[in-house]
């Protein structure tokens, strides 16, 4: 016998029950659903409250199914299946598909989001959705249709689009008065922001290293798991932060970080930045935006601020 409609548990929980039972992560399936994984969490204990019964149990890496939810989640699946197809196609016929973005969380934050007011004006009906997540998508199977990935040449797809390289140097809030650097005393008396990243070349040891700055390297160390925190902390004069120039070009121009100058300081990374398509052949809305993103990559200038390369200390 089936439960009465209204005792039925609110649908929108299905959502992310769902969400983690594709991906057997809370991480991803947040990513997936532009959340914060305690909200999926919240979501998901509801649900088990409402039905009074466990669905999942927690892994080192992950999550599994108890036998209830994965029996839920075989029906689950397919519904929601069934409903984001009939979406897709009544978007379709209504012409308001969307184009859907993504990009890491710093390039989004960065770099994107100052500049969409442009695209906005140029296209005011265009219906843009831009997915920030440092997860990998498969890109048709998450319904998206373009990615900026962060790569070197050697691993970006055949028909990527190189939108612009990255150059790295010390950044910080004019007011903390750290224009100028030349000595590992005078950079050791500064507090630095570090990414919390596994890539060698975004860290400041490797830059203190490159730049004989050796001593300063036990320096006590501010660390954040997002770039987009790193840059946000130096804007609010914590700390020196290692720039990627060409993200934060806006920042530079207009005076709200400096480019800490030292001998040698700016040094490129082996990464850049690429614009992918999911298909070969987009559909017109998906074009206009990838036109528009190639011309604002293309205003993006090496170094990020005029003279930046090559400055003397």
């Amino acid at each position: 016998m089936s439960v009465p409609l209204v005792r039925l548990f609110p649908l929108d929980l299905l959502k992310g029950f769902v969400a983690v039972g594709r991906r057997m992560s809370i991480t991803q399936a947040a990513d997936d659903l532009c959340l914060t994984q305690s909200a999926v969490s919240r979501q998901i204990r509801a649900l088990e409250d409402h039905l009074q019964v466990r669905l999942f149990v927690r892994q080192h890496r992950g999550v599994a199914f108890t036998p209830e939810g994965e029996r839920l989640f075989r029906s689950a699946d397919g519904a929601v299946q069934q409903l984001q197809d009939v979406a897709a196609e009544l978007r379709k016929r209504d012409g308001r598909q969307p184009v859907t973005v993504t990009a890491s969380i710093g390039m989004a934050g960065l770099w994107l989001l100052p500049r969409l007011g442009s695209l906005q004006r140029r296209y005011p009906k265009l219906d843009v959705r831009l997915s920030a997540s440092n997860q990998i998508s498969d890109l048709r199977a998450d319904g998206i249709d373009l990615a900026i990935r962060y790569c070197p040449a050697s691993a970006a797809p055949p028909h990527a689009i190189r939108l612009f390289d990255e150059t790295i140097a010390p950044v910080a809030n004019p007011a903390l008065g750290a224009t100028r650097v030349t000595s590992a005393e005078a950079l050791a008396a500064l507090p630095l922001l570090e990414f919390d990243d596994p890539r060698p070349w975004l860290h400041w040891r490797n830059w203190l290293s490159a730049q004989g700055y050796r001593q300063a390297v036990r320096r006590g160390i501010l660390r954040f798991n997002q770039y987009d925190q790193v840059i946000h902390a130096a804007l609010a004069g914590q700390g020196v932060a290692l720039g990627r120039l060409e993200l934060i070009q806006s920042l530079i121009e207009g005076g709200q970080l400096n480019v800490v100058t030292t001998a040698g300081a700016i040094m490129p990374s082996p990464n850049a930045f690429w614009l992918i398509h999911a298909t070969e052949t987009p559909r017109g809305d998906v074009r206009h935006v990838a036109d528009w993103i190639a011309e604002e990559a293309a205003r993006v200038r090496p170094g990020a601020a005029p003279g930046a390369a090559g400055r003397p200390a």
